[in-house]
């Protein structure tokens, strides 16, 4: 929002202070000043000329030999603009000004010809190319005949003028309003306000008798105010009005579009001018649009409707977007004679809706989705007829064509004194702040000790106790509030004893080599429930984005196998991801989803390349398996993890496993299905997955240091032929079970299958470690507790030592 100084004098009077202070204090009360512009920018010797003739260059086409009178005296400048001619009055840069870019004016020569200064377009008086008017946009800008050459054309353009630009928070939609600025400057500076008068003598004729209304959609349309005014003449506006749109960043178009503008500025309603007799039917219909309905708008754009879309009609066809723009096919044209204002309140939403659906947002459909002043729909009507009377030369017909059922009630606020002071911590007398109120025109009452206060619907952000808490403490000055610490019970900060532990997790697949990933908690129907650990109903958005992110996942990994396959294909072959993140299963009592933190990764192409060594190695199911052992390693829980073989959907049948913790299944580990990779593109790759909550939950057991051994350990190795069926695993545990307290280590170090071993079998060999701390052990006691290891294995598993 752009608010002229000098536009705003002339509703309150704030010239006390400098433009500064005046900015300092609005933006302590509570809506930011973002930057003060200085329309003049120290311009000086900026005049009015006359051009007294005009003359084609002889050495150019394009420039024009003028002689121009400045005041009392006739100076020859040279000008290129095309809409140069005689008989002008210019805008004329003499000799020594400065203009906007640093730009200096200096007598010259150009192509041999003196030139004694410029003649400017309003663009070289640094005035936005957008809101020039359209006829001068591309050339000089021509004055009116009754101004003086020799005056100073600054102040005949008001740019003797600061403007301050707001930055606006959404609720404060009261000062996107000259009135509704002034209000809060009266407020500030304790000062009344000087609310335009609406004057005007109207015809014997009445409006009744020349339109006819009808609202078929009163939710969205509640209130509809109607003027006509007959023998109008379109010209361009007067200067004052010109000046004033352009210091509020609106392009000046001719006097009945500008009046609606500057009403639009002034009271906050915004106001439509159509064409009477382009209505044809001489009748409004207010109506939801029929589905593939078309208007083309006064941006001259074709836009198709549908039945949410809220449309102004002759009884037959759109002739504007209710709240968003007015139709080509009804718009106001230098043939104009007669014109219909249109003055009303749309529904937020509705006008909201329509502006995001049919792409377009303009200054009246930012007001109207942030809600008008209900009590202002007529009185802007009145404004707009007045100025067409005065500046258009108008005859406004007796009364409006009105629909009125809009609820125009102000809000009542009842407020203990006492309750503001605690909230605030402050002690504010009850009179200061029914001073408060008056300053803000919001009649307020004294009763039983209570403030209660009605209101004014201007401002549609007042609707609770908070919400005047907050203008008492603004206005009251936020800086008068005492600053206390608060008496509370300090703790230190810190990582609760799950967080630390992911955050361990987390650094030992970092120092693995895998690098975080983050995807999305949304999936497709397709991977919501792939490669799932536990399945539950799945939870649907009401209002997805697109079908790709329509349900929230149960499952980590078909996001992380999405980036393996982006990688890969842009020549990133080696990947190694994980990610930590929850999952949705289900939902709970409360409604929501029960959300569960998993841990998932995802290892694909070389695990090892050294290339200068000449040493590389792919990944493989023992990678991924080792990375896991680590994770377990590090939280303290090793001694409890074991694998068993798993068949799961989009996994290689012999290269899954399921992972335990104890008796409990928490994971899995294995190869992706080779005709998943293949559809991937993606070379073998691995992945895991395993429910974090239950891993980091499990207390570790408590660790305890020995000294280094003093006594040797003695090593046996065995090679056990076994079914092909028989897992390293389970041979591990019966050789724990059987080795008892003097076996300490056992580790497998040899797989075989083919020549002199029978089909259907395969032959492991275990390296078994056996010590004692205390003492040597003898061949006796090792042969005793070898022989004990042996006699386990061949009873509980059929294995047979390999000769």
């Amino acid at each position: 929002m752009l608010v002229s100084t000098n536009w705003l004098s002339t509703y309150v009077d704030w010239n006390e202070l400098s433009v500064e202070e005046l900015a300092e204090k609005i933006t302590r009360a509570g809506i930011e000043v973002d930057g003060i512009i200085n329309r003049s920018l120290g311009m000086e010797h900026v005049v009015i000329g006359y051009v007294a003739e005009c003359e084609k260059h002889p050495e150019a086409d394009k420039l024009h030999i003028c002689q121009v009178d400045v005041g009392g005296e006739v100076t020859q400048i040279i000008c290129g603009a095309p809409n140069i001619a005689a008989g002008q009055k210019v805008i004329v840069a003499r000799p020594g000004a400065v203009l906007p870019g640093g730009m200096k004016i200096k007598k010259a020569k150009l192509r041999g010809e003196e030139s004694n200064g410029m003649i400017c377009s309003l663009q070289e008086l640094g005035i936005e190319g957008k809101v020039v008017p359209k006829a001068y946009a591309e050339g000089i800008y021509v004055l009116p005949n009754d101004v003086h050459a020799g005056d100073n054309a600054l102040t005949h353009l008001g740019l003797y003028d600061q403007v301050l630009e707001f930055d606006l928070t959404p609720n404060r939609s009261d000062a996107l309003s000259m009135l509704g600025v002034a209000y809060e400057v009266g407020a500030i500076l304790s000062k009344d306000i000087k609310v335009p008068a609406i004057t005007y003598e109207s015809s014997s004729e009445k409006a009744e008798d020349y339109l006819q209304l009808t609202v078929e959609a009163p939710a969205e349309n509640p209130m509809y105010v109607a003027k006509v005014v007959k023998n109008v003449k379109v010209a361009e506006s007067p200067q004052w009005l010109q000046n004033t749109l352009m210091s509020a960043g609106i392009r000046p178009h001719n006097n009945i579009v500008d009046i609606t503008n500057y009403v639009l500025m002034e009271y906050g309603q915004p106001l439509h001018a159509f064409d009477y007799d382009r209505l044809e039917t001489k009748e409004i219909v207010v109506r939801q649009a029929l589905d593939g309905e078309q208007i083309i708008t006064l941006d001259q754009t074709e836009r198709t409707l549908n039945g949410h879309n809220l449309v102004i009609t002759n009884g037959i066809e759109p002739v504007a977007l209710a709240g968003v723009m007015g139709g080509a096919n009804s718009e106001v044209h230098e043939g104009t004679s007669t014109v219909v204002i249109e003055s009303a309140y749309f529904s937020p939403g509705s006008v909201r809706q329509t502006s995001k659906e049919v792409g377009l947002r303009s200054d009246a459909s930012t007001r109207f989705e942030k809600g008008v002043d209900p009590n202002r729909v007529a009185d802007a009507a009145e404004r707009a007829a007045q100025l067409m009377a005065e500046l258009a030369g108008g005859e406004v017909l007796e009364g409006s064509v009105v629909f009125d059922e809009l609820d125009k009630t102000s809000e009542r606020i009842i407020l203990s004194p006492d309750y503001v002071n605690n909230r605030l911590g402050m002690k504010i007398p009850m009179d200061e702040m029914k001073s408060i109120m008056d300053r803000l025109q919001i009649p307020t009452e004294a009763i039983n000790g209570q403030l209660v206060m009605d209101i004014p619907t201007r401002r549609q952000d007042l609707r609770i106790k908070e919400d005047m808490i907050e203008e008492i403490a603004r206005l009251y000055g936020y800086d008068e509030i005492p600053k206390t610490l608060p008496v509370v019970e300090s703790a230190p900060g810190g990582l609760t004893s799950y967080q630390a532990k992911r955050r361990v997790v987390r650094r030992f697949l970092e120092a693995a080599g895998l690098s975080q990933a983050l995807t999305y908690s949304l999936a497709s129907p397709k991977d919501a429930q792939a490669y799932a650990l536990e399945t539950a109903p799945v939870t649907e958005l009401l209002m997805p984005m697109s079908e790709e992110r329509s349900i929230l996942r149960q499952s980590v990994i078909p996001h992380l196998l999405d980036a393996a396959t982006y990688n890969v294909a842009r020549r990133n072959e080696s990947v190694a991801l994980y990610e930590t993140g929850s999952v949705f299963l289900g939902i709970e009592r409360d409604g929501l989803p029960k959300e569960v933190e998993h841990v998932a990764a995802v290892i694909t192409g070389k695990w090892v390349n050294h290339a200068w060594q000449g040493e590389t190695k792919k990944v493989d199911f023992f990678v991924m398996k080792g990375i896991v052992e680590g994770v377990f390693d590090q939280l303290g829980l090793f001694e409890h993890v074991d694998f068993t073989k798993a068949t799961i959907d989009g996994m290689h049948p012999g290269r899954t496993a399921t992972v335990w913790l104890g008796d409990t299944a928490v994971g899995m580990i294995g190869q992706v299905h080779p005709t998943v990779q293949k559809e991937r593109d993606l070379q073998e790759t691995y992945v895991m997955e395993m429910n974090l909550r239950v891993i980091l939950e499990t207390e570790a057991e408590e660790l305890f240091y020995a000294s280094v051994p003093r006594f040797p350990s003695i090593a046996r190795d065995i090679a056990l032929v076994v079914t092909s069926e028989t897992s390293a695993a389970a041979l591990e545990k019966i050789i724990r079970q059987a080795g008892g307290k003097l076996l300490k280590n056992v580790q497998l170090f040899d797989l075989y299958e083919g020549k002199n071993v029978e089909d259907g079998k395969k032959s492991l060999a275990f390296s078994l470690t056996y010590f004692d701390p205390e003492r040597t052990l003898t061949d006796d006691e090792v042969v005793a507790v070898h022989s004990k290891v042996l006699d386990a294995l061949t009873v509980q598993a059929n294995a047979q030592l390999r000769s």
